[in-house]
């Protein structure tokens, strides 16, 4: 039998884990275990030390750092509300890139998959320094010994050997990820458990306490801004299942599901681990103060204070499994996005190409493995995890703008009817998601904003000297949203007003004749009713003698495409 061919279109993450749907259930499980891993086994003594710094080094400030994660996480709840309505009218893979892109066109969708793409790509070297952090926890057990320039050289290691495994493709290993990362959780929740049962955690009410002494203050705010706006990298998994949106049972219902109730569910988990983080340990017991390196391996203490040496490597090996498994799937989500900027025409051919063998984008992956490494030997943990939050606070901001301007001009691109809208939900819901990004985004500090502004720059030269020359421009909702406020009629504008005061009897068609005035009043072809029924025939695909307002928009397209 002949072997069809692969469509990577719907072969972004997660994609191969049900053979051809996914349920609500399982859009929760997705999202989570795109989720789970840095949050957890990296960031919390990071954050802890950005948050401090921040401060300007309030006493025990850091131990507020549970806060931080609830704040993040309420930060992205209007993200994923716009995800869930942009992808019920949007059930194509590829997410946040094609929102921006449909609605902003070309040149927008060149910045935008280019910050996700740098946003995946640093986010998973992330997770493969994570990984050296634990085997350097583990190496007295192991009988080897790791210094910081070692630990980059096993980083290297496992990347050339993801990205082969990327090469050849990944669904074996994706099927395992999410039990391995469900067992990970079932173990972390058992060890913060026993910090309770057996006094391990001294100091219960630290955290409580930290939390009102940083609220009350100006500096205190700063640096919860700035650790909130840290640990954002852990939260953008729980969007990831919108890239898979046409593998979904339902999507206007189980999407939703799928990203509200892991959100929930890892805000809880998060702030919980922190606050018992900080309930067992001071900041000097995990490098925080005193101007030295917060731990990479917070879990490793913990587990190790708490349940002793076995438990420690327990987790440690589970640390390991479960951030090998984010740099696996990580390096397969941003190699997506070249490769569907390529097969949109905003990058070269090429990186269309897959592999003759493996059917897989190749060409997309090596390039996307240079850059992981580049950033694992000259970017420190602290700067990866701030320039991967800084792009995804960039793409997050857009995302709401999506929906407030695509709700804007709704009627005239009659494309746009989403299947699921919160029912309470109004722009002001978008329009804080908009604000709180930008603020986020300025309290990282300059390196986050320093990297989104390097995407926006480089994004437009990558247009300019490509992607304007390979691409049809037509009127996006953008256009369409600023003619509307400049009080300027667009085209489209124009064509939607035609075709309804040419639609006589009010039926939401067009016959012939009632075509004809439309064309004649925007003056649009020759006024010659051969050449006018010619067109009336080429948009009435379904050879019904009536052209509904879709078929009848085509021709704005048609157009613009001749006088290009």
């Amino acid at each position: 039998m002949e072997k069809a061919p692969l469509d990577f279109r719907n072969f972004f993450d997660f994609s191969s884990l049900m053979e051809k749907t996914v349920g609500p259930f399982g859009a929760v499980i997705l999202s989570l275990s795109a989720m789970v891993g840095s949050g957890i086994f990296v960031l919390p003594a990071l954050a802890g030390k950005e948050l401090y710094y921040s401060s300007g080094g309030i006493e025990g400030s850091y131990a507020a750092l549970w806060l931080a994660y609830i704040l993040s996480g309420l930060v992205v709840i209007p993200g994923a509300i716009s995800k869930a309505e942009l992808s019920s009218a949007m059930p194509t893979s590829g997410g946040a890139y094609v929102y921006i892109e449909r609605t902003f066109g070309p040149l927008i969708g060149t910045i935008s998959g280019l910050g996700l793409w740098a946003s995946f790509m640093l986010k998973s070297a992330f997770a493969l320094i994570g990984f050296s952090a634990y085997v350097i926890a583990i190496q007295g057990v192991l009988g080897i010994e790791f210094d910081e320039t070692a630990a980059k050289a096993l980083a290297i290691v496992i990347l050339l050997i993801v990205t082969a495994v990327n090469i050849r493709g990944v669904k074996l290993l994706k099927k395992i990820q999410t039990p391995i990362i469900l067992f990970s959780v079932s173990i972390v929740i058992l060890v913060a458990i026993m910090a309770f049962a057996n006094g391990s955690a001294s100091n219960p009410l630290a955290p409580w306490d930290a939390a009102w002494t940083v609220m009350g203050s100006r500096d205190g705010w700063v640096g919860l801004g700035s650790a909130t706006a840290y640990v954002f990298l852990a939260y953008v998994g729980v969007v990831k299942i919108v890239a898979v949106a046409e593998d979904v049972v339902e999507p206007e219902r189980s999407l939703p599901i799928g990203m509200f109730f892991s959100l929930g569910i890892v805000m809880i988990l998060y702030s919980a681990i922190s606050y018992i983080l900080f309930s067992v340990f001071t900041g000097a017991d995990l490098g925080i103060g005193g101007g030295g390196d917060a731990t990479a391996a917070p879990m490793y203490l913990l587990a190790l204070e708490v349940g002793g040496s076995t438990i420690a490597f327990v987790i440690a090996i589970l640390a390991i499994l479960t951030m090998s498994g984010g740099g696996l799937t990580g390096l397969l989500g941003a190699s997506k996005f070249p490769f569907a900027m390529s097969r949109d025409k905003l990058l070269p051919a090429e990186l269309e190409d897959v592999h003759a063998v493996y059917e897989t984008p190749h060409r997309s992956i090596y390039g996307t493995s240079i850059c992981m490494g580049l950033a694992i030997i000259f970017l420190d943990v602290a700067t990866v995890a701030k320039l991967a939050s800084g792009f995804m606070l960039m793409i997050f901001a857009a995302v709401n703008l999506c929906v407030i301007v695509l709700r804007r001009v709704e009627t005239e691109h009659t494309w746009y009817q989403p299947k699921y809208r919160l029912k309470s939900s109004r722009r002001w819901i978008q329009y804080f998601g908009i604000i709180a990004t930008f603020s986020l985004l300025i309290l990282i500090g300059e390196q986050a904003i320093i990297g989104a502004s390097f995407a926006i720059v480089i994004g437009t030269a990558m247009y300019i000297a490509y992607g304007r020359k390979h691409t049809t421009s037509t009127e996006r909702p953008w256009a369409t949203f600023i003619s509307g406020i400049n009080n300027v009629e667009s085209e489209l504008m124009r064509a939607v007003t035609a075709f309804h005061a040419s639609d006589i009897e009010n039926n939401n068609h067009l016959n012939l004749r009632e075509f004809t005035a439309a064309i004649r009043s925007l003056d649009w072809l020759p006024n010659e009713r051969g050449v006018i029924r010619d067109f009336f025939h080429m948009l009435d695909t379904n050879q019904d003698g009536i052209l509904d307002i879709d078929e009848f928009l085509i021709i704005i397209r048609t157009m613009t495409a001749e006088e290009e």
